[in-house]
């Protein structure tokens, strides 16, 4: 669960000790079969491409800077892996000396990051003639979505 009590993709795909649940696709089908919903687009190679797209309208993307993407990574992973925090379905993340440990993008979320950096600016060109019904907001800074959330609140 996130803060604010609604369940995030990370705890609807991943089950205990971080296996993927089988459950994902009905659950990410059934949540976008709602009249109103907002989630994290990602998980894209596990079939959310044919789900989420043809059901949304607006499209938020957070194309941030290495520096800030990477900052708030290690910020957020350190935290919880020193605390031992439970994040969902049990799962903690992995002791510090993993992430200096393996390179595997399976094991290390900071080797995650450094591969799928440039995925979406791959991705949303295709994404937009493939559905143009969406409205694409592209960010590029948290100042740029500060700024944002500004206007659309007024």
């Amino acid at each position: 669960m996130t803060n604010d009590g609604s369940i995030g993709p990370d705890a609807l795909f991943h089950g205990p000790d971080w296996t993927p649940r089988p459950e994902f696709l009905d659950d990410v089908r059934a949540f976008a079969a709602e009249d109103r919903w907002v989630t994290e687009w990602q998980y894209t190679s596990k079939g959310t491409d044919e789900i989420l797209p043809p059901r949304a309208q607006l499209v938020v993307w957070l194309d941030y800077p290495y520096r800030v993407v990477r900052s708030r990574l290690l910020r957020r992973t350190l935290g919880r892996s020193i605390l031992r925090t439970r994040i969902y379905n049990g799962n903690v993340e992995r002791p510090i000396w993993r992430l200096v440990a393996t390179r595997d993008p399976e094991e290390n979320i900071l080797a995650w990051q450094t591969r799928t950096l440039g995925h979406w600016a791959e991705r949303m060109p295709g994404i937009a003639d493939d559905f143009p019904h969406l409205t694409i907001v592209r960010l590029r800074h948290p100042r740029e979505a500060d700024a944002w959330l500004a206007r659309i609140r007024d």
